[in-house]
Formats: C-alpha cells, structure tokens, sequence
C-alpha cells in the first residue's frame, strides 16, 4: 500500500462554507497550476488538497512553491482515480468536491452545493454541469444526465445512477461508506461501480446543472488507453454487482471496443481479473436495478 506524504486534515472552513475541494493530477504540471490559481481565487476560500499520483515532472516541487496554503497528498504509486480515496481520508470537512488537473469550480458553485446537501439530506452526489474551452460548450454527457427519466420529485435536479469524477461533490461520509474509487479499476469509467454502491446504500445522486465546473482538457491524453481501459472496466462493473444474463450482456456491449484497443492481451486482462471480481461480486438491490433498467430502456 503506497503511503502519501500529506499536510494536515483540513479543518473547517473558516466561513459558513463546509467543503474542501481535492485535486488529482499526474505529470500534468502546467495544467494543474493553472486549476489551483483559479480554486485559490474561490470566494468560498475552501480548503485545498492536491493529490499526486506519483509525478515526475516537478509537479509536487511548483505546489509547495507557489500554494504553499494547498496540502500536498503524494503517493508512492500511481493509484488512478483510487488516488481521490486519499482526499477523502484528508478532508474533515462534511462535504468534499473533485476536480481533475485540468478542471476548476465556478465562484459560487461550492457555496451552493453546501446549500443543497443541507436542504436534502438524502443527496450523497451533486455533479455539475461542465462547460468545456475557451467557447464554453456544454458536455455532451451533461445534456444525457439532465434528460434522465428517474423520478426526481423534490431534488434539485435531475436523479442520476452515475457521476463525472472530475466534477463532483460528494457528502463525504457518503463517499467514504461506499468505499471510495475501487483501486483495481484505475481509471476509466470508475464512476460506474460507486454510483451504484451509493445507491445501493440509499443515496440519491444528482445532476445539479445550477453547479459549473470549467474544463480545459489537457493535451497530454492517451485515447487508446482510455478505451481499453472503459471497455475492460465496464466488465468488470457489470460483474461485480449485476444479476449475471445482465453482466452477459454489458460483457458482450464491451467486448468489440476491448478487442479492437487490445486484442487478445484485453481479453487475457479481463479474464485474469475474474477471481477477484467474483470474490467482491455483490448483487445491486432490486430497487437500484430497476432505476438502472429505466435509464438504459430510455437510451435505447
């Protein structure tokens, strides 16, 4: 288990906001810089962690630098998006919101989001609407999250059975008691396998589009990767907590974009994952699959 080196918890926000805002990057120096200026110019003057998945770049040297008020979460590894489990041990504040390096809350989003966790104290995820570039445009996914068909009676959105990581916050007890970004998973539609662990406990997760989060996507991608890696999770997901002719079919849905990234060293991956995934296997309960079945009968 890689050990971060870390600042303190963060305490209480000193105003009326109770909300610390974690960052995680890896080797994306410049990027990340430019997302901590504009968290550190927040009016809700929130506590401020950035999680550093083990970089090279000089990435933990220009924080200490210049946002010596941020703590410093490093670990010894590359933890993907398990990395945001480390900000969520930090906090101490009820609420925690994410953002990636290349990601940064609108002034005034935080403070709203404390405001409606008070007002619904079932809500465990407020995810925000995203607006990408210079031009602002909105997410595609934004548009599908603010058309879901779940019922959403007295929410202050949309219901959801999923989140964006990177533009998120979370009820931080909430996070925790669903056990955080599996570290198996790394990254790539990690979002998945938490939403429905959160759901499964009774929470209720929210697209809150009164919530904005600026993206500038970072140039230093590897697509293919990604690919690979949301074909081979979405397995993995499906078999950790669906009904098994459900699990058959997402299994079946991702195998084609696994095979054309990966080949046969894709398929050798998922299969040698399979005693793990069997041992953790826990069935949603019938309620939150039924949420799920009405989301996917929608997008057919």
């Amino acid at each position: 288990m890689p050990i971060p080196t870390s600042a303190s918890p963060a305490s209480h926000c000193s105003g009326p906001f109770d909300i610390s805002v974690v960052v995680l990057t890896h080797n994306r120096r410049d990027s990340v810089r430019t997302a901590l200026a504009r968290l550190s110019a927040l009016p809700e003057r929130p506590p401020i962690a950035v999680v550093d998945n083990a970089s090279d770049d000089g990435t933990a040297a220009m924080v200490r630098r210049e946002f010596p008020h941020a703590a410093l979460l490093r670990s010894a590894h590359n933890l993907g998006a398990a990395g945001r489990n480390l900000g969520a041990d930090w906090a101490s504040t009820r609420y925690v919101a994410f953002c990636d390096d290349d990601c940064w809350w609108a002034p005034g989003s935080l403070s709203a989001a404390c405001a409606m966790f008070e007002r619904h104290p079932r809500v465990a995820a407020l995810t925000a609407r995203i607006l990408v570039g210079e031009h602002r445009g909105e997410d595609p996914t934004c548009t599908r999250m603010a058309a879901s068909p779940l019922p959403s009676a007295m929410l202050p959105g949309r219901a959801i059975l999923g989140l964006m990581a990177g533009a998120t916050a979370f009820r931080t007890d909430a996070f925790r008691q669903a056990g955080g970004y599996h570290p198996r998973l790394f990254l790539g539609g990690e979002e998945t396998l938490l939403a429905l662990d959160l759901a499964a406990h009774g929470w209720q997760l929210v697209y809150a589009p009164q919530l904005v989060v600026h993206h500038h996507p970072s140039p230093l991608r590897n697509p293919a990767q990604r690919r690979s890696l949301l074909a081979r999770n979405a397995i993995w997901s499906a078999w950790l907590r669906l009904p098994w002719h459900v699990a058959l079919g997402e299994t079946a849905a991702a195998l084609p974009q696994l095979w054309r990234c990966q080949g046969w060293r894709g398929l050798a991956e998922v299969l040698g994952g399979m005693p793990w995934v069997w041992q953790e296997r826990r069935v949603i309960p019938p309620e939150v699959l039924k949420l799920r079945r009405r989301l996917h009968e929608t997008r057919a």
